[in-house]
């Protein structure tokens, strides 16, 4: 014992008999520090549209997880099919933070967004289960992991998950999943928000979807039904349009993070889990990324509490 204090601190003072020293006393070298784990979050990134939700709802489940919203545009109240976020059905009984806590023309900035993760993760890990922070806005993740005001790496060790898709693949999908948000009473959603004097620079009236339909909105009660049309389909086709240059720009930082900054990101290919109503998606879907992402979690958590936490829970469920 005498040897390894001695390699580990150097040559001490020899303590008076008169206040005798202890280990305790001695000065713990930096070495010491990183003996102690580092508390587990893990992060699911991807473009829109790639399945980050209910890939993070699988791991929640299995893992003992709680999911915080990532995307800037989900915090705010509003919008909420324009946003395209996750319902209470989708959700699962899995507790979800950080969407629509905001009201719709609040400022929040990526000050805001660091402060409000790092309070949040801090909340979950104190109870034992794991955060999964998922959403596209990859510019404040940078902040939040880089930026040492946080101390976000220094708590934590990261795990990052990236479900990627073919792009013209996924240009595609988001064409259609714009139909299907029409479909579902988007355009009467951003009416209701509409304002002449409105400000798109602020709040969730940035959200891909209320500006493209300003221009309808203004002219549709003195247009006639076929110029209506005509502005509406060209509306959504600029909705469209921004949304796959979103997707691209998502996966161009993400590719930054990995290739220029060294963050070892893992690649999950979606690809051929698309498109989402084959028949055979629901068993790619399981082979191509959950069952990996379940694989490389397991081995991140390492016999962590949240993994002894989450065997409990599934064993007691599958009795």
């Amino acid at each position: 014992m005498a040897m390894l204090l001695s390699m580990l601190v150097g040559k001490q003072p020899r303590p008076s008999l008169h206040n005798p020293a202890t280990i305790l006393d001695l000065p713990m070298p930096d070495s010491w520090t990183t003996l102690k784990s580092k508390d587990k979050v893990v992060f699911v990134m991807g473009a829109t549209g790639t399945g980050k939700s209910r890939l993070s709802v699988d791991l929640a489940t299995r893992f003992n997880g709680e999911v915080i919203n990532s995307d800037k545009m989900q915090v705010y109240q509003g919008l909420d099919i324009a946003a395209n976020k996750i319902t209470e059905e989708e959700c699962n009984g899995v507790p979800h933070h950080l969407i629509g806590v905001l009201p719709c023309h609040a400022d929040f900035t990526c000050t805001d967004f660091c402060d409000m993760v790092s309070e949040k993760t801090d909340d979950i890990v104190a109870r034992q289960r794991l955060p999964i922070i998922a959403g596209g806005s990859n510019t404040y993740i940078k902040a939040l992991i880089d930026n040492e005001v946080y101390g976000f790496r220094s708590k934590y060790e990261c795990c990052y998950l990236w479900v990627d898709v073919s792009m013209s693949l996924l240009y595609q999908a988001l064409s259609d999943r714009v139909d299907q948000m029409v479909d579902k009473g988007m355009v009467e959603e951003a009416r209701k928000m509409f304002k002449p004097d409105a400000d798109y620079s602020k709040g969730v009236l940035r959200a891909i979807g209320a500006p493209e339909l300003d221009h309808y909105f203004r002219v549709e009660a003195s247009a006639d039904e076929e110029t209506r049309a005509r502005l509406l389909k060209e509306a959504l086709d600029e909705v469209k349009i921004n949304t796959c240059r979103l997707a691209r720009r998502q996966v161009q930082k993400i590719l930054a993070l990995k290739n220029d900054k060294g963050w070892n990101i893992h690649r999950l290919d979606a690809t051929n889990v698309f498109p989402k109503h084959s028949k055979k998606s629901s068993k790619a879907y399981e082979e191509l990324v959950l069952r990996p992402s379940v694989e490389i979690i397991s081995q991140f958590l390492n016999n962590s509490a949240i993994l002894r936490s989450a065997d409990a829970v599934m064993s007691t469920t599958t009795r």
